[in-house]
């Protein structure tokens, strides 16, 4: 979470953090997937990454993200913006998720 984030956007990176990734097992937040979340009115813009580009299970990440962050009653509509610039890399797992993958 980012300083001076509103307390919608605080909420939804809350739902973000239940979202494990699918192979790993880790929240998406942890791994370093969500790069912001900006909230206006209702409507959610999430920035998020794919630890590769490739990645088969976007469409199952991108579902779950919308539907998780639909469940706050004041969201009207979720919109994921799908980067990789900057690239995703291991320095951004958190802490907790270097612990659970045995990197320390």
């Amino acid at each position: 979470m980012v300083k001076g984030q509103s307390s919608r956007e605080k909420e939804v990176w809350s739902k973000l953090q239940e979202i494990l990734d699918p192979e790993l097992y880790i929240p998406l937040t942890d791994m370093g997937l969500i790069y912001s979340v900006s909230e206006k009115s209702g409507v959610v813009e999430i920035t998020m990454t794919l630890t590769t580009i490739g990645c088969p299970l976007y469409s199952l990440i991108e579902q779950q993200v919308i539907e998780k962050v639909q469940e706050l009653t004041w969201v009207k509509k979720v919109i994921p913006n799908l980067v990789f610039d900057p690239p995703w890399s291991m320095e951004m797992l958190s802490d907790d998720a270097r612990v659970k993958l045995g990197i320390v």
